[in-house]
């Protein structure tokens, strides 16, 4: 059977599975219980070129559209892998493609392309602003030449594995900018001049392998060439970057939600008790088939807003709600396979606890369902803010 979605480029998904049997369960197994980061993993999918397939062929990308992205990440993590530690290198570009000048889109764009540079670190989220992006307080204070930044950012995964960050930073304070969107800039750092040198990188431990980590700026010094588009506008040059990253990820939820399907399926078929395969019970049919009829209609939702972002239409409603219902599929899912799966659910060698501690995450960043929720309430349905 041909699942919804599979028959969107078949070359990319059967050259993505081909990929991905080379780094089976036991290499994930590993790399969770050190808490280290797929090297190996993240190197083959940039030499294949997967990583680069939204930047343009002049930049030696492949020049595809937001749904082949989507096909790569879903293959990725329906194989059991997780690309959570390289997709940032997909959408944080997007930021210097659209923005950067000419120059600058010459200097990075091929070495980002051809995995010289890893462009992985995307630097929004402050301790004290969390999804209220307009209250970050990490500063740039133009002097001459030269911004110089000081403040502090947390939940930036891949940090320690990325040699250049977009970096959102205030170049205006809040109180006095006309609007509180107004007066943010984006600056294109180099983390291998900065660290150490006014940037210092914190790793947080946290319940699955993410490598995210917390960042404090003091005195970093940025070129003011590095500053992408105009001082003041960067709130909105994100946007778009962050509505890739919601898409991107909903793909991820769903390529998670067939990975719990699928070895549910296999385990519930194979699986004897009381003389006669589990599968055999309703009990077990039934959240196995609404799994399935979830992930597939979240799948077309995911479809509908890469189709509209790939046309330059308005999205940002279309990936929140994207991201919220696969999120939940695959939750679902994975919540569905452990049960199945009984006992063994829980042993490492399964696989399935690692996929459901990762499945978690999902609905709760890149943002949280509550806030997806109040921005439908609010600027769909018309409700009175409540905040």
């Amino acid at each position: 059977m041909i699942e919804f979605g599979e028959q969107s480029f078949p070359e990319i998904r059967e050259a993505v599975r081909k990929l991905c049997a080379g780094f089976p369960g036991e290499y994930w197994r590993e790399l969770d219980r050190e808490r280290a980061y797929p090297t190996e993993f993240v190197r083959a999918l940039t030499q294949d070129g997967f990583l680069s397939v939204l930047i343009p062929e002049e930049y030696g990308g492949s020049g595809l559209g937001l749904t082949a992205a989507t096909a790569v990440l879903e293959e990725i993590h329906r194989a059991g892998a997780n690309g959570g530690a390289c997709h940032a290198q997909m959408y944080t570009m997007g930021t210097v493609l659209k923005h950067g000048s000419p120059a600058q889109k010459a200097e990075y764009l091929p070495k980002i392309a051809s995995g010289e540079l890893r462009l992985q670190a995307f630097g929004v989220t402050e301790p004290t602003a969390g999804t209220d992006t307009t209250r970050i307080s990490t500063f740039a204070k133009r002097v001459g030449e030269t911004y110089v930044v000081n403040g502090q950012k947390i939940w930036i995964s891949r940090a320690e594995h990325s040699d250049l960050m977009v970096l959102l930073v205030r170049t205006t304070a809040r109180q006095d900018a006309a609007r509180p969107s107004d007066g943010m800039s984006v600056l294109l750092v180099d983390m291998r001049k900065a660290i150490g040198n006014g940037l210092t990188i914190r790793p947080i431990r946290t319940m699955l392998n993410h490598a995210t980590t917390e960042l404090f700026f003091d005195n970093l010094e940025v070129p003011a060439e590095n500053l992408l588009g105009e001082e003041g506008k960067g709130f909105k040059y994100i946007l778009d970057g962050m509505n890739a990253e919601r898409i991107l990820i909903a793909a991820e939820c769903i390529g998670d939600g067939r990975f719990f399907i699928d070895r549910a399926s296999a385990y519930a078929k194979e699986r004897e008790v009381f003389g006669r395969p589990i599968g055999a019970n309703q009990g077990v049919q039934f959240p196995l088939a609404r799994a399935h009829v979830n992930v597939t209609a979240a799948a077309l939702m995911v479809k509908h807003a890469a189709d509209l972002f790939e046309a330059g239409k308005p999205c940002g409603t279309e990936a929140n709600m994207a991201k919220l219902v696969a999120s939940e599929a695959s939750w679902f899912a994975a919540d569905m396979a452990l049960q199945t799966h009984g006992g063994f659910g829980f042993a490492e060698e399964y696989d399935i606890e690692r996929k459901f501690r990762e499945a978690r995450l999902y609905q709760v960043a890149p943002i949280s369902t509550n806030l997806i929720l109040s921005h439908v309430a609010t600027h769909v349905l018309g409700q009175p803010k409540s905040f």
